[in-house]
């Protein structure tokens, strides 16, 4: 094996995320002899490979970490590093830093390939989404790959299949779905279709116990993690959405509870409110339906929109179970029968 077939791997985040991926890759790359991880990045320290043609000791690297007494790096010292390798080089960006998202097409233009679940990168700043493609191989023959299929659906393959229907001519004209799984298991327990549910602020308090919410809920119940989400599937189609500002998104916080100083003040003032989402929940039932928390994309009007929705109880985005997401996608190939893709995300 020559050195121009090895691949170096810089990982930035070692944290939830980071670790996780870093346990999978100590049980994938001894498979792959011409792969190197050669620098793993904090936000307080890093670790770097002696040499390029050392690999640090994935059985180790925590202890090792913990002991480094190298400072946090930039990404531009990352970028500097790695332009200096023997081979082609890949970046994992397991934060949601937007410095660093904001540094991808210095990466891409040097031919550094991008793997991130970083939503930042792709639903912010509409140039940014524009100078990561014109650097990336899609806009470079020279630039790198960029993968960022984490940042909608999980480990579900949403990117990758919408990417796929549009690039063989498949016209789609409207993506809807549960984008988010902790929402998903909030109105599955809330408003399921067998009737009953819990009090929401019951369900809230029980989905954070779980592990199902941010440390403070309200950053799942503002609607904004949905709505980047889909922003980055909007632009995969064509539309130039310029943020998650450009749209309406409903947001679950009560007004009065927005200025609550912690994530514990705002669960103990919420079941203050549970009568308002009984009234959203009693308005459906009487119907027939059920509400769910959804996105959806209209590419025909150009339209996008996030929050609360009814359903008749045989639709599929009532009948969720867990904190699955499903993601349906109308298209011309497909017809009256959309592509739907579904599972925990």
């Amino acid at each position: 094996m020559t050195k121009s077939n090895q691949i170096y791997i810089a990982v930035i985040g070692a944290g939830g995320v980071g670790r996780h991926f870093l346990t999978q890759c100590s049980h994938l790359l001894p498979k792959y002899p011409h792969t190197s991880l050669v620098l793993i990045s904090r936000s307080n320290r890093s670790l770097r490979a002696p040499l390029f043609d050392q690999t640090i000791s994935l059985s180790t690297w925590e202890q090792d970490l913990a002991a480094s007494e190298s400072p946090a790096i930039s990404p531009s010292e990352i970028l500097d590093f790695l332009s200096s390798a023997p081979g082609k080089c890949v970046l994992v960006d397991n934060t949601s830093n937007q410095d660093v998202a904001a540094s991808y097409p210095q990466f891409l233009k040097k031919g550094i390939s991008v793997v991130t679940p970083n939503k930042k990168a792709f639903s912010s700043d509409l140039g940014l989404w524009q100078s990561i493609l014109e650097s990336s191989d899609r806009g470079n023959a020279e630039g790198g790959l960029i993968y960022h299929e984490s940042s909608v659906g999980a480990g579900l393959p949403v990117i990758s299949t919408l990417k796929d229907l549009v690039d063989t001519g498949d016209q789609i004209q409207k993506i809807e779905g549960v984008f988010s799984g902790t929402m998903s298991f909030l109105f599955n327990n809330f408003a399921p279709v067998e009737g009953k549910g819990g009090k929401w602020s019951d369900e809230v308090t029980k989905a954070k116990n779980a592990g199902y919410t941010e440390p403070d809920p309200r950053d799942d119940l503002n609607g904004a993690d949905v709505a980047r989400k889909l922003v980055i599937l909007a632009r995969i189609v064509g539309l130039h959405i310029e943020s998650i500002s450009s749209f309406p998104v409903q947001s679950l916080i009560p007004k009065e509870l927005e200025q609550c100083e912690s994530g514990d003040e705002f669960l103990k003032k919420l079941p203050e409110h549970d009568d308002e989402m009984e009234k959203v929940k009693a308005e459906a039932e009487g119907k027939g339906k059920v509400v769910r928390f959804v996105g959806s994309i209209d590419v025909t009007s150009k339209q996008v929109k996030v929050g609360l929705e009814e359903f008749e109880k045989g639709h599929p985005i009532a009948g969720l179970k867990g904190s699955d997401n499903i993601i349906s996608f109308y298209t011309k190939r497909y017809g009256l029968n959309p592509l739907i893709i579904q599972g925990a995300g």
